[in-house]
């Protein structure tokens, strides 16, 4: 039989199918339809006012830059680590591959939208014995007859397709695709989510190893002066003009600032391996020149907290997830209503196989089912439930995000508006420190103070400069965790949209394509 025959004659349903696939996929979905709920926000932030010393935004800056934040702190260094971070990091590699997997399945489910063909070839050899006096032939043994019974034997072939439909009257399948396409999305803000956090370890785990180079620097810079204070009191000790209490009071001051001075090499070595690892690479692999602290806290743009909702990840994670289990609260309910299938089938069965194809073998039916579940002990309403109340738990969590992502603005403003003004304060207390150290010696030089008194303004001043570098440690350090707090650039609008992830499949037809449902 050509193949042109055996395809048309299935044509009637297909014909069927193809009137019906527009009827149920634009039929009634039970369950509610997604709304977003309302946030908890507030019209503008309470640290949201101008400080000296720092400005919230430029006019010339409307936003962060998009990918890559951390170009505003005009760090080539950091921008050449800050940038292998999505190629390499493994816990990133880790979140996508879980994006990727989510979109995988959306097929997996949407596949249920479709027929399910199947092909079966049977061969089947039947035995059947007669014991017939007038078909069989009679012997004579010794007199007595008997009748030898005849045997026959049947070959059968058959071949042929079956198919069955769920028909989806309700949308429980829609549901659940609805249900894996937002999952997917959450996943794909997770992904971003990620992305921004190591991102932002690392521009931490940086500024902290420069903390440590300008540290190291501010001590090699007292150990140079103390050497030099240690050499003269030593000649002093050597002409008879000071005691030995003196000179060693010098050479204590002058080892102990050099033991800081190490300490801080053990610090930076494990800030490096982190920018390493968080880079994807053995910390051994990786060796970043010594340098400096920046000085400059570079102006960050802070809007109003319902820009929030568009460019926290997380919070678009747990907005896509509130409608994922808004879509599951519809699944749960089509279960209450039948299930409509359609079943179709079309075979040969003959012999010998050179009669498969004859019309006087051909067996086909078409039919329809609906199944209802008539009792099944509160389960169907048990499980409404567990999806009413999955919705509830994440509607919460949505609004939970939302209140920690301001909570972590406001911190990071007040914070950076306080040290802005301790800094300030500080660089005060550093240059009276300094004068006051730059007299004593002077006096000591002039024999008008002992040497006590020099080392109690050298240690103070000493005391002053690192408290006013761990200031603006904590300042680069906080303006990170801002640029983080306000999404880092990131906007909702980088989710992958709904019909961009229904067209992976060359099967499916358009106006399936296209459904937002």
């Amino acid at each position: 039989m050509p193949p042109s025959s055996f395809f048309s004659s299935r044509s009637g349903f297909w014909r069927i199918g193809t009137l019906l696939t527009p009827l149920v996929l634009t039929g009634c979905m039970v369950g509610p339809n997604y709304k977003r709920p309302a946030a908890i926000v507030s019209p503008q932030f309470k640290e949201l006012r101008p400080a000296p010393g720092w400005d919230y935004a430029k006019p010339q800056m409307a936003s962060l830059p998009k990918g890559a934040w951390w170009t505003i702190y005009n760090d080539p260094v950091l921008s050449g680590l800050e940038a292998q971070v999505e190629i390499n990091n493994q816990n990133v590699a880790q979140y996508e591959a879980r994006y990727r997997n989510a979109r995988a399945t959306i097929n997996a489910v949407r596949a249920q939208l479709f027929p399910t063909l199947s092909g079966a070839l049977s061969f089947n050899r039947q035995s059947s014995g007669r014991g017939s006096r007038s078909s069989g032939t009679i012997i004579n043994y010794g007199g007595t007859e008997t009748s030898a019974a005849s045997n026959s034997t049947e070959n059968t072939y058959a071949m042929g397709p079956t198919a069955s439909w769920d028909l989806d009257l309700w949308g429980k399948i829609r549901r659940q695709i609805q249900a894996q396409v937002t999952e997917a999305q959450a996943s794909a803000a997770d992904l971003a989510n990620a992305r921004l956090s190591y991102q932002a370890q690392l521009a931490t785990a940086y500024f902290n190893m420069r903390y440590e180079d300008s540290l190291r620097d501010l001590l090699d810079r007292n150990v140079a002066f103390y050497e030099r204070s240690y050499q003269i009191t030593q000649n002093q000790y050597n002409a008879g003009t000071a005691d030995p209490t003196t000179l060693m009071q010098a050479k204590t001051q002058l080892e102990q600032t050099r033991a800081q001075a190490t300490a801080t090499d053990a610090a930076r070595a494990q800030y490096e391996h982190a920018i390493a690892i968080l880079i994807g690479k053995p910390p051994a692999e990786l060796s970043i020149p010594r340098g400096a602290l920046s000085r400059t806290i570079p102006p960050i743009p802070v809007t109003v907290p319902a820009q929030l909702l568009e460019r926290r990840p997380d919070i678009a994670a747990a907005e896509r997830r509130m409608e994922e289990y808004n879509a599951q609260i519809g699944a749960a309910i089509a279960a209450f209503y039948p299930d409509v299938k359609l079943t179709a089938s079309y075979s040969y069965s003959g012999d010998p196989v050179g009669a498969l194809v004859q019309v006087a073998n051909r067996i086909w039916s078409l039919g329809a089912s609906a199944t209802e579940t008539l009792f099944s002990g509160g389960s169907r309403t048990a499980a409404v439930r567990e999806a009413d109340t999955n919705y509830d738990y994440y509607t919460a969590a949505y609004r939970q995000t939302v209140l920690t992502a301001l909570q972590e603005v406001e911190d990071q403003l007040a914070n950076l508006r306080v040290l802005s003004d301790q800094a300030t304060q500080q660089a005060v207390a550093l240059d009276a420190a300094t004068r006051a150290a730059s007299i004593a010696f002077n006096q000591y030089m002039a024999g008008t103070q002992i040497y006590t008194t020099v080392i109690t303004a050298e240690v103070t001043a000493l005391s002053n400069a690192q408290t006013a570098l761990s200031i603006q440690q904590s300042r680069m350090l906080d303006s990170v965790s801002l640029v983080s707090a306000l999404g880092g650039g990131w906007e909702a609008s980088e989710l992958p949209s709904k019909d961009s992830m229904q067209t992976d499949n060359p099967f499916l037809p358009s106006f399936i394509q296209k459904d937002k449902n």
